[in-house]
Parts: C-alpha cells; structure tokens; sequence
C-alpha cells in the first residue's frame, strides 16, 4: 500500500521534493564539461610556446573570452555538485555537513569568481 497521491507518483519527487534534479544537474554540467574540454585542448595547442603577449591577444577575443569563462563556471558548478554528494553521504553530523556544505560553496564561488577576474584582467590589457 502506498500513502503518494496519483499526483506525486507523477511528479516523481522524492522525500525532499527534488527528485533527479540534482542527478540531471551533475550530467549536465558533466556533458557541457566535455564540450568545453575541446575548446581548452584548442587553446593549449595554439597557446604552446606563445609568450604574455600571445596569450593576451588569444584572450581578447569575445569568443576564446567566453569560452573560457564558460568552463571556468561550469566546471566550478559541476564540482560544488559533486562535492555536495560527497559531503551529504559522508558527513554525519549535520552541524558539519551544513558548515561545510556552506563552505563548499564559498570556495567553488571563490575559484569562479578569480578564474573570471583573471580572465578579464587579461583580455582588458592590464
């Protein structure tokens, strides 16, 4: 005997009302990660041997810009949610879990946000 409504069997969420989109989530920055990769193995072939001013030029291109901070960003989120599983299935005590899933937030938002500075700082000529 089941106590779900028709509706939520539907709906397919689970007990925290999430269902697979944490699941979903992950795949897909896994995927766009892939993609992203053959921009970063483009720009290293073109960038090896090249010197600070190369590497400023490549840069200041919208498109190798954006690219770049495409990956900066979603391989940051795609590593906060695979951290996020690891703490929420290994860490019992939920003082420490909420601390470090607070904790894992602010440094995945650190390493995108200085990953995007020194992007800009590069490609803006400083």
């Amino acid at each position: 005997m089941s106590y779900r409504t028709p509706l939520s069997n539907v709906r397919g969420l689970g007990a925290a009302n999430t269902g697979s989109d944490h699941f979903w989530r992950q795949r897909v920055t896994g995927f766009a990660n892939l993609l992203l990769t053959v921009f970063v193995v483009y720009a290293a072939f073109h960038l090896k041997g090249a010197d600070y001013e190369g590497v400023k030029n490549f840069f200041q291109s919208p498109f190798h810009l954006v690219f770049a901070a495409a990956f900066i960003i979603n391989t940051s989120y795609h590593m906060r949610l695979g951290m996020q599983v690891v703490i929420e299935d290994y860490v019992h005590n939920e003082g420490s879990k909420i601390l470090l899933l607070i904790l894992n937030t602010f440094f995945t938002s650190f390493i995108s946000l200085a990953g995007i500075f020194s992007l800009l700082k590069l490609s803006l000529g400083a």
